[in-house]
């Protein structure tokens, strides 16, 4: 499990870098500023976030593996409010892959990433809320002197950060989800490399 662990945290930096470097090209596709993502670009994002989802349970999976028995509780909440997470935005990726893609345009704009919809409510509670639940509890699971504390300390800020994002649903301005995004973008990718060292040297 331990090496399981470790692979899943590698890929999902990785597939994470990748989505990144896709979604500037994407960005850098559009026609204007309020237009969509085009394909490839979005489809391809898409499928990044199906298989960067299982990973982040693999890798929750591990840590619960791994843990001291007194720390199991915050290990085991990580791991399903992860699965929770994964769930919940594998299912709103999957639909709008496809059958958002056969819709009228009536209910297409179900499944549209622009607020208020259907598809962007679903995917803030897997990322601002089951997500960033996941990360606050692995925090306090990393508590040994030196970089599991430091790992620790980073999940916190990707955790709270991620929680910050439901600001964008108080305020009815979602250019505020972009403190959420930062925090399981940005942060915890960091976090995840942090994860991976941790696991390697069995020092929680």
């Amino acid at each position: 499990m331990n090496r399981a662990g470790r692979l899943a945290a590698s890929l999902i930096v990785a597939l994470q870098l990748a989505y990144a470097v896709v979604l500037i090209g994407g960005l850098a596709a559009l026609p204007s500023e309020d237009a969509p993502i085009p394909d490839p670009y979005f489809t391809v994002m898409e499928l990044l976030i199906l298989f960067i989802a299982p990973l982040l349970v693999i890798l929750m999976a591990a840590v619960h593996e791994a843990v001291p028995p007194a720390r199991k509780l915050f290990s085991l909440c990580a791991l399903v409010f992860m699965a929770m997470c994964a769930t919940v935005t594998s299912l709103v990726h999957f639909l709008i892959l496809t059958v958002s893609r056969d819709l009228p345009g009536d209910w297409s704009s179900v499944f549209a990433f622009c607020w208020p919809s259907v598809a962007y409510a679903a995917d803030i509670l897997a990322w601002d809320v089951f997500f960033a639940l996941s990360v606050l509890s692995a925090s306090r699971v990393f508590l040994e002197a030196g970089l599991s504390r430091w790992t620790g300390r980073a999940l916190l800020v990707s955790g709270l950060l991620s929680l910050m994002g439901l600001l964008g649903i108080a305020a009815g301005d979602m250019q505020l989800r972009n403190i959420g995004i930062l925090g399981y973008a940005v942060v915890f990718p960091a976090a995840v490399l942090m994860m991976r060292q941790v696991l390697s040297r069995q020092t929680f």
